[in-house]
Formats: structure tokens, C-alpha cells, sequence
């Protein structure tokens, strides 16, 4: 059996041949407010990375803020000095990057698995989660959806500008579902689809949503928790990339405009045993109920996970699909926690809540804490919609009391790490008081 580095060796070897005219390759890794930092390396050096040299980064890249900023996190930024922090290849992800006007290729990056790991470093924190579950013999099958909206690639005064339909070369400012929207787009989409697909992404089904200009990327099944996290981190950046050479830009914002639906990122998981049985399924599917307990219960502990920024929280009520209140349904697309229809084999949540723009390593590992807590306490869940329509418990919606309620939240610091949970608090924290700083027009047209 090869070795973990004479197999790495051998991926880049590969790539080299296959892409002689690529010179550098970004080595990335998803920061806490889920965009990607890294260095960019000549192909050479990766090569030595490969067979066993060193690999590090400041461990604080991951405590970025969304406009790339540092705060003080107790110790953490300012006095620590700034310490490095070893990361490994991540196999299976060196890919050619086709969006870039010069030959390019990236690859993922991780802590996971070095060893001293970062703790609040969000595929860490998935790995983790998914370790746990491993030794207890649950195994999840994943698959997300992702929202996003196609804007004009020029910006209006900083505004979006709705999306230029190629064929009448009008804005394509109506909201509908309509298959021909596929169609008119087919150039960039086509493109989007198959560059996820050079990165080894398994795209399914693509649908025209509600909003204008707006469509959904299904992905496929994956046993591997990671892998699938990593797909939807991976094509929220190449799907940047493709739009902006095709003349658009490609916006995964939770709630760019107040009178369309926001986009939002549906993830679905099964659970199943070592001998491949549908745990949820099992006893009349009384672990199903218990899961979906579980869920609702952290499922507001939860909410700077799901909404991680001041526009997610936008989102959330007030148009189609998105709830307000913890819920759950069969086949009902108002509930956080969706039970769709399907045969025991495949019987699984879909959950809803979370914007388009969050951590997806982060979202999935809170999806199945609330899983895990689910089928440990074995409670019952509250009344579903299909019976009343009223069901639901609150959950905050306005990012400080979303903070305040995660950071005691004893399951929470037990399964996701009490370091984690503390330095996510106050990155998301200070993240709002910074974009709380800063005068609009309204405020002098309101009060001055």
C-alpha cells in the first residue's frame, strides 16, 4: 500500500504532466466567515510540500472577518504573535483552474488531520463531528443545494443590476420559474456545470428559481461528509469565477433584494449503520422523530451558523420557504427541517434554514450535532406543519441575540468544542458591531 505522501506525490506528478503550461497552484482553506485565503505556490514547490516538506500558514487567517479584517479573540491576533500553523494537501483536489485568463490550479488545504490541529478552523470542526459519529457506528450521506443569483457585472451605484437575458439583451427583471430562463443562460450555466465538474464536483439538477436572475445547483449523494462540504465550498468559487468571464457576477448573498426570495443553501442527511441499514427508518421511524427533536431543539443555538451575517437574517420570513420558526414537515417546504418523500432506504432530512452564503463545513456540522443530540435524548418532536400550521419555537432573529444564544449553549461547547463556539461568538460579534459602524443616507435623511 502506497503511503499518504507517495500518493500525494503521485496526484501532483500527474497533474504536472497533464497541465505542463501551469506554473502556480493556490493551495486555499475556508475562513470562519467562509471565504478562501491561502498562498499561491509554483507547481515545483507543491511538488515538495507533497513528499513531506513543511506546509504552514498563520493560524489567524482563519479568524478573518468578512471584510478580511482581525479582531481580538481573548488571546488570539494580537497576543499570541501571530503564530504559524502547520496544514496538509487535502488528496483528491488539485484540479485545473479554467476561469483565470492565465493557466492555474488549486487545490484544498486543511489542519485537519496535521498534528496539532486548529479547533475553530471549520473543516476541523466538521472533522471532528464526523470522527465522533464514526465511533459510534452512524454514517451520514450528504448532499447540498445551493441558491444563487446571476447579476448584471456592472454594479449601479454599488447596487446589483439585474441579469442582461444574451438573446433580447433586456434586463431579465421577472420572477418565475420558467425552464426557458435555462435555456437563455444555457452558455454560462453549461459552463458553471462543467467546470464543477473538472473539479470533480458532481452536479445533478439545475432549476430556475423564483427570483430573477436566480437559480439552484443540486449536488450529488456523497458518504463523505468532508468531500461534500468541500464540493460546496469549491463551487461557490469557481461559480464566481465562470460568471465574471461570461459577463455576469454570481452572487450567493442570502437576500439581495427585498422583494424577491432569498437564496439559501438545503442540505440533505441520511444516517445509516455499519451494515448500510437506514437508522432513521428503523422502529417505525421513531429515530426520525428523535432526530428531528433534536434538530429543532439546538436548531436556535444555532442561528449565526445558519445566518452568519446582518443580510442573512434578512431572509428569513416574509417570502416563500422560509421560516421564522423552528418547524418541521413531510413534504412541506416551510419547514426548517423538511421529511421529503421517499422509500425507507432513502428516508433523510433536508434541512432549510441556512443562507446560501454560510460556512458549509460549519452548517453540516451543526445539522448533525442536532442529529446526534436528536437520537441520544430521545424526545419527541413538536407538532409538525402538516398538522398545524402554527407549530414552530422561536429562534433569534438579529445576530446578537443569535450570538448570545450559542455561546452558553452546553451541547454546542460539547459537541462542536468550547473553543470553537467561543471564538466563532465573537468573530460573528464584532463582524456586526463593525458593520453597525458606519453612517447610510437613510440614517441623515431619517434623524438629522
Amino acid at each position: 500500500m502506497k503511503s499518504h505522501s507517495s500518493t500525494l506525490l503521485a496526484e501532483v506528478r500527474t497533474f504536472r504532466q497533464n497541465h505542463p503550461d501551469v506554473r502556480y497552484v493556490d493551495l486555499i482553506a475556508l475562513d470562519i466567515p467562509g471565504h478562501f485565503y491561502g498562498k499561491r505556490y509554483p507547481v515545483e514547490m507543491l511538488e515538495k510540500v507533497a513528499a513531506g516538506s513543511p506546509l504552514k500558514l498563520p493560524q489567524n487567517a482563519v479568524l478573518l472577518g468578512a471584510q478580511g479584517g482581525l479582531f481580538k479573540i481573548g488571546d488570539y491576533c494580537f497576543n499570541d504573535g501571530d503564530p504559524d500553523a502547520n496544514r496538509r494537501l487535502v488528496p483528491g483536489t488539485l484540479k485545473p483552474v479554467s476561469w483565470e485568463s492565465q493557466p492555474l490550479g488549486q487545490m484544498l488545504i486543511t489542519s485537519d488531520g496535521t498534528e496539532a490541529p486548529i479547533e475553530f478552523e471549520p473543516r476541523e470542526v466538521l472533522a471532528k463531528v464526523l470522527e465522533r459519529l464514526q465511533h459510534k457506528g452512524i454514517h451520514p450521506v450528504v448532499a447540498f443545494e445551493l441558491e444563487f443569483y446571476l447579476f448584471d457585472k456592472k454594479l449601479d451605484n454599488g447596487l446589483p443590476q439585474f441579469a442582461r437575458d444574451p438573446l433580447s439583451d433586456d434586463a431579465d427583471d421577472q420572477p418565475n420559474l420558467h425552464i426557458e430562463r435555462l435555456s437563455r443562460f444555457s452558455d454560462v450555466l453549461d459552463d458553471m456545470a462543467q467546470t464543477a465538474r473538472d473539479q470533480g464536483i458532481d452536479i445533478t439538477v439545475i432549476t430556475a428559481e423564483i427570483g430573477p436572475g436566480q437559480f439552484e445547483i443540486n449536488f450529488g449523494h456523497l458518504d463523505d461528509g468532508l468531500r461534500a462540504a468541500d464540493w460546496a465550498a469549491l463551487f461557490c468559487r469557481s461559480t464566481r469565477g465562470v460568471a465574471l468571464k461570461h459577463g455576469y457576477r454570481a452572487s450567493f448573498m442570502a437576500k439581495p433584494y427585498l422583494q424577491f426570495p432569498g437564496s439559501g443553501m438545503h442540505v440533505h442527511v441520511s444516517l445509516y449503520d455499519g451494515a448500510g441499514n437506514n437508522l432513521l427508518a428503523a422502529h417505525q421511524q421513531q429515530p426520525l422523530r428523535h432526530a428531528v427533536a433534536g434538530c429543532l431543539e439546538l436548531l436556535p443555538h444555532c442561528m449565526p451558523i445558519f445566518s452568519p451575517n446582518h443580510n442573512a437574517f434578512r431572509r428569513l420570513g416574509g417570502t416563500v420557504n422560509a421560516a421564522t420558526r423552528a418547524s418541521w414537515g413531510f413534504e412541506d417546504r416551510d419547514a426548517c427541517v423538511r421529511i421529503p418523500e421517499s422509500d425507507p432506504r432513502n428516508l433523510r432530512i433536508e434541512h432549510r434554514l441556512a443562507s446560501a452564503d454560510a460556512n458549509p463545513y460549519l452548517v453540516l456540522a451543526a445539522i448533525l450535532v442536532g442529529l446526534e443530540h436528536g437520537l441520544e435524548a430521545k424526545r419527541e418532536p413538536i407538532t409538525p406543519l402538516n398538522e398545524d400550521r402554527s407549530s414552530g419555537t422561536d429562534f433569534p432573529l438579529e445576530m446578537l441575540d443569535a450570538v448570545r444564544a450559542m455561546r452558553h449553549q452546553p451541547v454546542l461547547r460539547d459537541k462542536l468544542g468550547a473553543e470553537f463556539v467561543d471564538v466563532y461568538c465573537e468573530n460573528k460579534r464584532q463582524d456586526h458591531l463593525a458593520f453597525q459602524h458606519e453612517l447610510h443616507a437613510r440614517e441623515y435623511r431619517w434623524f438629522l
